[in-house]
């Protein structure tokens, strides 16, 4: 899995839809405003504190991702010749 590739928001999103749960529902449990999540959710990196909070508000690792792409790619030396 490359880093590229892990678009965080996109992942919510996608969460929040197949649980039939809205932005304006996660916004209320993460304390933001509806507008704001929504224009944090369309980037592909969200900062760690609200990863956390909305990780706990859907009950879902999304930390999960990116540690399961270093697990994958420990051996590689060349890893952040990787990253974007």
């Amino acid at each position: 899995m490359e880093t590229q590739t892990i678009h965080i928001g996109n992942l919510i999103l996608n969460q929040l839809k197949a649980d039939g749960r809205s932005v304006v529902w996660l916004a209320t449990k993460v304390n933001r405003h509806p507008s704001a999540l929504c224009r944090q959710l369309r980037n592909a990196h969200i900062h760690t504190d609200l990863l956390l909070r909305i990780s706990i508000a859907l009950d879902i690792d999304f930390f999960a991702y990116y540690s399961n792409y270093l697990s994958e790619n420990k051996t590689n030396k060349n890893i952040m010749q990787k990253l974007p």
